[in-house]
C-alpha cells in the first residue's frame, strides 16, 4: 500500500498534489510519503512481534534510501540502521538512530571506518572475512575496547530479482562459508579485541519466493545449534532483508505476515536469541516517486514515439542497470486511447531509456509524469553524470511538505573542484 492516489483528477501524495510540488520545487524531484514509510515499518514490526519473534532489531538498510529525514521518520518508530560505510553511520546518527541500534555490514571496511564504528559504539560489526576479523580485533585492542561482532555467512542460496542483487550464492563476494563461519566464530571467542555475539546472512534483494528464505533460515538455525553445541554463546541471529515489493508488473510478493510466519516456523524452539533484520526496499520503495516533466514527443515517421523527459538515468539508474520496471503515471491523466511510447531522458547514451513500447495515455509537452516505486535505490544511486544537477528530495506529511535535500546550483557543483597551480 502507498499514499499516492488520484484526488480531484490528479495524482497526490497524501494531501499534497504532485503538481504543486513540481511548481514550487521544479522537476525532476523525488517525493516521499511519511505515512507510507510509517505504515510499512509498522506492518513489518507487528508481523514479526506477532509471530512470537520477541523484540527484534529492525535495522533499515540505509543504502536503499539515505535521506536523513527518511531515516529520522523511521528512527522515531524505533528503527535501527543497517550501514555499509562511515558516511552511512554518520547519516544514521544525524537522524537520531541510537548507536546501539546500528549494524555495520559490508565487505570492504577500512581501518578508519572500523575505528569510527567502535568509537561510536555500534551494536555489532558484521564481519565478512577472516582478514576483516583480524582487522577489527587489532583496531579494538588499540582502542582498548572489545568489539561485538557477528560472522556473516554465505549460505549458498540463490535469491533476488536480478543477478546483480543476488548476494547469497557461493560465487558472490559476501560473507564466508558455513564451515568457515564455525572456525572463525570459535577463533573470535578467543581474541582479546572481539566478542562474537551472533551470526548473520543476507541472500539477496527483491525476493518474491519464500523457498530461498526457508533454505537459508534452516541452514542458519543449524549453524546456531552447532555453535552452541560447542559451548559458544550465540545471542543474536541476523537474517538480513530482501523481501520483494510489488513493482506493478510482477507477482505479488509474500506479505510481511507470511515472511514472519516462515521465520517463526524455521526457528521454533530456538531459545534465548534476538532476531535482527535489515529491510530496505520493502519499507521505502513504494513510499517514493520521481516526478518528471515531458520536454517533447519525438514522433518518428516509422512509428516510434519517444517521450523525452527532464529526468534521466543519472536520476533513476535502476532501469538502465537492472532492466527494472517502474510504473509510469501521468500526474494529470488525459482522456484518450493509450499509445505506445519509448520513455527516455536527455543523457547522451542509448542506455538512458526507462522503457520501450510502454502503453500510456496521450501525453503532451509540459505534462508531468510520476515514476512509481522509486523510493528505494532511486535518489541514493543518483549522480551528476553529464554534469546534471542532483534532483531534490521532498518529504510529505499530511497536507504539508518540506524540501529535505535542495537541488544544488551549478555554482555548488563547480565549487567542489579546485584549480591546479599550473593551469
Amino acid at each position: 500500500m502507498n499514499h499516492f492516489e488520484l484526488e480531484g483528477g490528479e495524482l497526490a501524495c497524501e494531501g499534497v498534489p504532485l503538481s504543486r510540488i513540481a511548481e514550487e520545487v521544479g522537476t525532476p524531484v523525488y517525493v516521499y510519503s511519511s505515512a507510507t514509510l510509517e505504515r510499512h515499518y509498522t506492518v513489518l514490526r507487528d508481523a514479526l512481534v506477532g509471530a512470537g519473534l520477541g523484540d527484534p532489531l529492525i535495522a533499515f538498510a540505509v543504502k536503499a534510501n539515505s535521506n536523513v529525514a527518511v531515516l529520522a521518520t523511521l528512527a522515531k518508530l524505533g528503527a535501527g540502521a543497517d550501514v555499509v560505510s562511515e558516511g552511512e553511520v554518520r547519516r544514521a546518527l544525524a537522524a537520531g538512530v541510537p548507536p546501539a541500534r546500528i549494524v555495520f555490514s559490508g565487505v570492504g571496511k577500512t581501518e578508519a571506518e572500523v575505528e569510527f564504528a567502535l568509537q561510536t559504539g555500534v551494536a555489532e560489526i558484521n564481519v565478512e572475512s577472516e582478514p576483516e576479523l583480524h582487522l577489527v580485533n587489532r583496531v579494538a585492542q588499540r582502542l582498548g575496547v572489545r568489539a561485538a561482532v557477528a560472522i556473516r555467512v554465505n549460505p549458498d542460496v540463490e535469491a533476488g530479482g536480478h543477478a546483480k542483487i543476488s548476494t547469497g550464492k557461493a560465487e558472490n563476494k559476501f560473507g564466508v562459508s558455513l564451515s568457515e563461519a564455525e572456525r572463525l566464530y570459535a577463533n573470535a571467542s578467543n581474541m582479546a579485541g572481539v566478542r562474537p555475539v551472533g551470526v548473520a546472512c543476507h541472500i539477496g534483494s527483491q525476493i518474491t519466493d519464500m523457498a530461498p528464505y526457508e533454505a537459508a533460515f534452516g541452514k542458519m538455525r543449524k549453524l546456531v545449534e552447532r555453535l552452541r553445541g560447542e559451548g559458544l554463546s550465540v545471542e543474536r541471529l541476523d537474517l538480513g532483508g530482501g523481501l520483494g515489493v510489488p513493482y506493478f508488473n510482477q507477482p505479488t510478493p509474500p506479505s510481511p505476515a507470511d515472511y514472519a510466519a516462515t521465520i517463526a516456523a524455521s526457528m521454533a524452539g530456538l531459545k534465548d536469541i534476538q532476531f535482527a533484520f535489515e529491510p530496505g526496499r520493502m519499507i521505502a520503495a513504494n513510499a517514493g516517486v520521481l516526478v518528471a516533466r515531458l520536454l517533447h514527443v519525438n514522433a518518428r515517421p516509422e512509428g516510434r514515439r519517444f517521450l523525452v523527459l527532464d529526468a534521466a538515468m543519472n536520476d533513476l539508474l535502476r532501469p538502465a542497470m537492472y532492466d527494472a520496471y517502474h510504473d509510469i503515471r501521468p500526474v494529470k491523466p488525459r482522456e484518450g486511447e493509450p499509445l505506445a511510447y519509448d520513455v527516455v531522458g536527455p543523457i547522451c547514451e542509448t542506455g538512458d531509456t526507462f522503457t520501450r513500447d510502454r502503453m500510456l495515455p496521450p501525453l503532451q509537452a509540459g505534462d508531468l509524469v510520476a515514476f512509481m516505486s522509486a523510493g528505494a535505490y532511486g535518489a541514493a544511486m543518483s549522480s551528476e553524470y553529464n554534469s546534471r544537477l542532483l534532483a531534490p528530495e521532498v518529504l510529505v506529511k499530511g497536507s504539508e511538505f518540506a524540501i529535505v535535500r535542495p537541488r544544488p546550483t551549478y555554482e555548488d557543483m563547480l565549487a567542489r573542484e579546485r584549480p591546479t597551480p599550473w593551469l
